[in-house]
């Protein structure tokens, strides 16, 4: 699920972003700017070829028309009037770097896409549903760790999305995913909530530094380069996700058909309306130990790598336990941390105010075990 971990526009795919879900990588959904005009003059449809019909009866049978089921009929319409309701809240995001998609977020022009869909943006445009002229946008604020930014469009009278509950999300529960695919504005994708509760990585991608996002939705419903910042909807018409990521196969290359992941509602409602307020965010709900670190060589082996402690906030938790910079973080709660991915997510599955069990090795070559109440990212 800038593009996805939301894709960049276009054939962004063939660098997918790392990722550890049952051997999976993860590609960023934004997709490449230039994609989309690719596509323009690359979609070829094939026509199919059949023998001559011998009779005028099977010509008939051909052409006879099939009743639709009462059930069926009342989940087209539903799925009708879902698209009718938000699809003219989905823009497409155009930057000098990719394509992407957005979220009208409130009646002020505020609208909610990934942050990897926008970072590093000198000039970024928004494209409404309804197609026209692109109008200029402006960066509100953006915040890596769970890929979410703002833009803001002035006096467009752009209609704002109803967000709901993505903790009332229930596993079979069917959805769609509305967005910009390789730059075709305006499609939807349909498909069941797969799990819930996932923890998805994204790697460091030019002026992107990567993010984990905890508690992420996985979706059956395709989710493509130029998806990423779009909105994965339930049949109430509630967005309770931001398409970020797709999952890509090492073995097969490219993406892994049916996996698809979102960033939930519930943390847009939590960092969004901050972003928007003061173009930071100062209550992230993540746990942080409180350093700044990097993934060093273990050992002089290059196959052995650890968490190396760069700097310690003076005051902050890490410090109150006695890590110091020059100590490498081995595990936390006893799962290992080789490098700085693995560290984000063990933190993302607990809280500030968690008091955890961080084994270190010293710059001395000491190994020890200290407690560690947990502090929030900023």
């Amino acid at each position: 699920m800038p593009g996805t971990p939301g894709a960049p526009a276009g054939p962004r795919v063939e660098a997918p972003p790392a990722g550890t879900i049952a051997g999976m990588r993860f590609l960023r959904t934004g997709a490449r700017a230039g994609a989309a005009a690719l596509l323009a003059g690359a979609l070829l449809l094939g026509g199919c070829t059949g023998g001559d019909d011998s009779t005028g009866a099977r010509r008939a049978a051909d052409t006879a028309s099939v009743a639709v089921g009462p059930a069926a009929s009342s989940l087209e319409q539903q799925f009708e009037k879902v698209v009718a309701k938000v699809l003219p809240s989905v823009v497409q995001i155009r930057t000098d770097q990719s394509v992407g998609s957005g979220v009208v977020f409130d009646g002020d022009g505020n609208i909610v896409t990934n942050a990897h869909v926008v970072a590093g943006a000198q000039r970024i445009e928004v494209i409404a549903a309804s197609g026209g002229r692109p109008l200029p946008a402006a960066l509100v604020g953006e915040y890596a760790p769970d890929d979410l930014a703002v833009v803001r469009v002035d006096g467009a009278g752009l209609r704002p999305a109803a967000f709901g509950d993505s903790a009332k999300l229930r596993t079979g529960q069917i959805v769609l995913a509305m967005g910009n695919p390789l730059g075709l504005s305006g499609s939807v994708t349909n498909g069941i909530v797969s799990a819930l509760g996932r923890t998805v990585t994204t790697r460091r991608e030019g002026a992107f530094p990567g993010a984990t996002i905890a508690n992420a939705i996985q979706t059956s419903a395709p989710i493509n380069p130029g998806n990423s910042g779009g909105a994965l909807v339930t049949l109430n018409g509630e967005v309770i996700g931001i398409p970020t990521a797709a999952a890509s196969d090492p073995q097969i290359g490219g993406t892994a058909a049916g996996i698809g992941f979102a960033t939930p509602s519930g943390t847009v409602r939590t960092i969004v309306p901050q972003l928007i307020k003061e173009g930071r965010v100062r209550r992230s709900g993540r746990a942080a130990l409180g350093v700044s670190i990097q993934t060093v060589i273990s050992g002089g082996d290059p196959r052995q790598t650890a968490v190396g402690v760069v700097e310690v906030t003076p005051g902050g938790p890490a410090d109150k336990a006695g890590i110091r910079p020059g100590d490498s973080i081995r595990a936390v709660n006893g799962t290992p941390t080789p490098n700085t991915s693995a560290l984000a997510e063990v933190l993302a599955g607990l809280r500030p105010g968690d008091t955890a069990q961080v084994r270190i090795t010293t710059a001395e070559g000491a190994d020890r075990t200290v407690e560690v109440t947990l502090g929030q990212l900023p």
